[in-house]
């Protein structure tokens, strides 16, 4: 089984992941076992199956991937438009 970032190696560059929209959305249909394209850009991800421990293990695994998340943030926007908003600021603080 795939971990959830674990992705073609060209989607890395020195070993640290770059996430993409794309990227977060099938991370997280993965470990809901949805298809992407049913994830829209404002579901609420926790009414969609996604508990804290599945939350907490993607970002987990985005961090082990060199994308460190907050996961209180990701609490407190739970859809992929607020999850998507706190990566792409982070990702950038650490440019």
């Amino acid at each position: 089984m795939r971990r959830p970032h674990e992705h073609k190696t060209s989607d890395y560059g020195a070993g640290t992941m770059t996430l993409t929209l794309e990227t977060m959305r099938a991370d997280i249909a993965r470990m809901i076992h949805e298809d992407p394209e049913n994830i829209g850009i404002d579901d609420n991800l926790m009414d969609l199956g996604l508990d804290s421990m599945r939350a907490m293990n993607l970002v987990l695994a985005w961090s082990e991937a060199g994308v460190e998340l907050d996961f209180s943030a990701l609490a407190e926007h739970p859809t992929l438009a607020g999850w998507w908003h706190h990566a792409q600021a982070r990702q950038a603080a650490v440019r």
